[in-house]
């Protein structure tokens, strides 16, 4: 994606979002980190460098959070909502029944905004929320081919 000039937004969170952020920067693409807590840390602390990295690459890393509040749970779906409104779509590629990728998504439908999935095996349980997306109406996404059948912004 970050090859086709397309700005990933994610949450430094461990997981997806570490390996989107990584995988931008790779690609020598922009990433924006959007964070649950203020900007004088970094959480998780092991995504310090990968902070680091994001910044000198000519990324961002945002917060609507004053300098100290600390990352407790309840600012993780603001978060969300934000990393959503930054974006012209949201893609989900894994989410539990319950998961922060649902609420994601939930946000990017009530902004307005495009919704894709991957689909997964029916035996995943990190395949639930994105399987039942798909069922009710999110564009599936099965590889980075399917980008061109859909029209992103490109960076100016």
């Amino acid at each position: 994606m970050a090859k086709k000039n397309i700005i990933i937004v994610s949450g430094l969170a461990r997981g997806i979002d570490t390996y989107a952020h990584l995988g931008t920067l790779k690609a020598k693409g922009k990433t924006i980190a959007v964070v649950a807590h203020g900007l004088n840390m970094i959480y998780p602390k092991e995504n310090y460098n990968l902070a680091k990295m994001i910044l000198s690459y000519g990324g961002a890393i945002v917060s609507e959070h004053p300098i100290d509040v600390k990352p407790i749970p309840e600012n993780f779906p603001k978060r969300n909502r934000i990393i959503s409104g930054l974006s012209v779509g949201t893609i989900v590629v894994e989410a539990k029944e319950k998961s922060g990728s649902l609420i994601t998504a939930n946000f990017a439908l009530e902004q307005g905004r495009n919704l894709y999935a991957v689909p997964g095996s029916i035996f995943s349980k990190n395949s639930v929320g994105t399987n039942k997306l798909i069922q009710s109406g999110a564009e599936v996404i099965t590889n980075y081919l399917d980008l061109d059948n859909f029209n992103f912004p490109k960076i100016l």
